[in-house]
């Protein structure tokens, strides 16, 4: 009979309790385990070391311990046995494209646990997922930690009628904004969903353009890049890239 795979029956949540002690770390804020991939020490490069490294140090304080666990896989675990305590199914085995996931994350009392399914995955889609997990901590559940100069950036934005937004889930957010909610005095339920998905969309940009050499997409639901510019530059003022990178083409 042959062996169980002992990754197959694994939910996130056990995977990370059962490798914890196997840990490797990276830095202050951070350590990793590489379960059944064969990575080399250019692939650690580009996987850890430089998303890492380019980290604005203010975000990089704030951020709880974070475990990042590298598989080969990510399946959707079976909704009537699963809670969202669990994440997703690890598995060496690749599952049919209707129930992979690229990424999985847990909130634990000791910090946070971002997993990654790396098989067939371009690192440029691990770095947006990777900074998108940091921009969901530094945005919190429910928004109450995004700058309030950000909120009122987006409430500028609306009272001109700016079209568009930097991603799907920002743009299907405002999208939802009846008139009442863009002029409440306070924010309603559906105006502090959007700023929370804007701040998180617009913050992981930001976090990959400062790692990477990326192209923003065109399209039109794209915000104006006049407007786009002005939020970065919010971004920089808040978050200062470190030391040797660079947020806009003059800062090189």
């Amino acid at each position: 009979m042959p062996a169980q795979n002992p990754l197959q029956s694994l939910n996130l949540g056990q995977f990370a309790d059962r490798f914890r002690n196997e840990m490797i770390p990276l830095g202050s804020r951070f350590c990793y385990f590489c379960a059944s991939v064969a990575l080399s020490e250019e692939d650690l490069r580009e996987y850890l070391d430089e998303p890492v490294a380019a980290l604005p140090p203010v975000i990089a304080a704030r951020l709880p311990e974070i475990r990042i666990l590298l598989v080969p896989y990510l399946e959707k675990g079976e909704t009537a046995k699963t809670t969202q305590a669990d994440g997703p199914m690890v598995s060496n085995e690749k599952p049919q494209d209707s129930r992979a996931v690229s990424f999985g994350s847990l909130l634990t009392g000791a910090g946070a646990v971002f997993a990654f399914a790396v098989k067939d995955t371009e690192v440029a889609d691990y770095h947006y997922r990777f900074y998108r997990g940091i921009a969901e901590l530094l945005a919190g559940k429910t928004g109450k930690d995004i700058p309030a100069g950000y909120a009122q950036l987006l409430t500028e934005e609306l009272a001109k009628g700016a079209h568009g937004e930097v991603d799907e889930d920002s743009w299907q957010r405002k999208l939802e904004l009846e008139d009442k909610d863009k002029k409440a005095l306070r924010p309603t339920k559906a105006m502090k969903a959007y700023i929370r998905q804007s701040f998180v969309d617009t913050l992981t940009l930001y976090m990959h353009g400062v790692c990477c050499d990326i192209d923003v997409e065109t399209g039109p639901r794209q915000l104006p890049s006049n407007l786009l510019r002005r939020r970065l530059k919010l971004f920089k003022d808040l978050y200062p890239p470190p030391v040797g990178y660079a947020v806009f083409p003059e800062d090189l």
